[in-house]
This record gives structure tokens, C-alpha cells and sequence, in this order.
């Protein structure tokens, strides 16, 4: 039992209920997360799709944001998807008024770069170090990676634009693998949460 991790899915608003769901099927205990005594026991954080301008003022509101950046700089797992992703950015090409973020991947993101909600899509995606064939990528005004630092890996892209990147123990998709039954990117996180526990 003890090398099971304890991932938490920061509970604030967005699909939190389909990540606890994807990461128990991945073999980790899974908890939602909305305050900071309780961001303080997990080893590593799933940031969920939602609204990211919302969800950065509710981080702001709930006193989440600063204890966020401290775990994330000091090296805690942390998975970010659509908004998430958003979130883990260093830089967002078009902010919302106040809209801040939690960093930790060296990206430069725009939000809804592939349409709005009538264009959502679903394709197939090659993601690096994941086996078994394409994941299912379900896009839903989903941000793309504009430029990415040295330090950060891209591990996919789709129609020439990058959906999924990897720097240390960060982790960030354009997709949400939570709504496909398909749990093998959970798994790779769970597996990054494991290496540093």
C-alpha cells in the first residue's frame, strides 16, 4: 500500500469527479483538493479542465494560489489538462483581465486556440512515452502550445500544433484523457508521482 501515491484533482471547479475516477482505474488513491492543508498531504496534483480564468481567481480566492506555486517550484508532480494546462503556462498569449497563473512549464499558451465549444473535436494522438497506439484526444476550446523553453519536451502535437509537453515532473495537455474510458495518460502521471515518491 505505501508505494500507492496520493494524487490529488484541485477541486475548484472543471471535470474533477471523471479524473478521480480515471486515476483510481491507474492505481493511485485519489482525493479532490480545495484547500491548502489538503494540497499539503497529496504527492502530486491533477489541475482539471474548467474555465481557466475562473479557476485561477478561485486558486486567488480560496488562498490556493500562492501554496500551489510554492509545491509546484519546489518539484510536487503536477498534471495539468485544457485549463490546467493553461495554468501550469509561464506565459498566456491573450490573458483575461486578472487572469494569473500557477507556472511551471517553460510554454507560451493561447487560450481556445482550437474554437469554441461548437468546434470541439475528438482525434488520435501519438503522445511520447505512452504505448499501446494514438490516445483518444477529446479538445473542448482547447489552448494549444505556442513556443516552448529548452528544458520543455513536447511529446505531442496534432495538425502541426503542440497538445502535449512534459518538463520535469510537469505534465500538460491540450486534451482530456478523463473523458475517454482510456486511462494510460493518468497512468504516466501516476508513474511520475511514483518515481519521485
Amino acid at each position: 500500500m505505501s508505494d500507492t501515491p496520493l494524487i490529488g484533482v484541485l477541486a475548484l471547479q472543471g471535470d474533477v469527479r471523471e479524473h478521480l475516477i480515471a486515476l483510481a482505474s491507474a492505481d493511485a488513491l485519489a482525493r479532490p483538493v480545495r484547500r491548502p492543508e489538503e494540497l499539503a498531504e497529496v504527492d502530486g496534483l491533477v489541475i482539471p479542465g474548467g474555465e481557466s480564468t475562473t479557476m485561477s481567481k478561485l486558486a486567488a480566492l480560496f488562498g490556493m494560489l500562492e501554496p500551489l506555486r510554492a509545491r509546484v517550484r519546489t518539484g510536487m508532480p503536477v498534471y495539468g489538462t485544457c485549463a490546467g494546462m493553461i495554468l501550469l503556462a509561464e506565459k498566456i498569449l491573450d490573458p483575461r483581465s486578472g487572469q494569473e497563473t500557477v507556472g511551471g512549464i517553460d510554454m507560451i499558451v493561447r487560450r481556445n486556440a482550437f474554437g469554441r465549444q461548437n468546434e470541439s473535436f475528438e482525434a488520435a494522438i501519438d503522445v511520447v512515452g505512452v504505448d499501446g497506439g494514438p490516445v483518444e484526444g477529446v479538445f473542448i476550446r482547447a489552448p494549444w502550445v505556442e513556443s516552448v523553453g529548452a528544458d520543455t519536451e513536447v511529446i505531442a502535437e496534432h495538425d502541426g500544433h503542440i497538445v502535449a509537453v512534459r518538463q520535469e515532473n510537469a505534465l500538460a495537455t491540450s486534451f482530456h484523457p478523463e473523458l475517454t474510458g482510456d486511462h494510460r495518460m493518468h497512468a504516466l502521471f501516476v508513474d511520475m508521482v511514483r518515481a519521485v515518491k
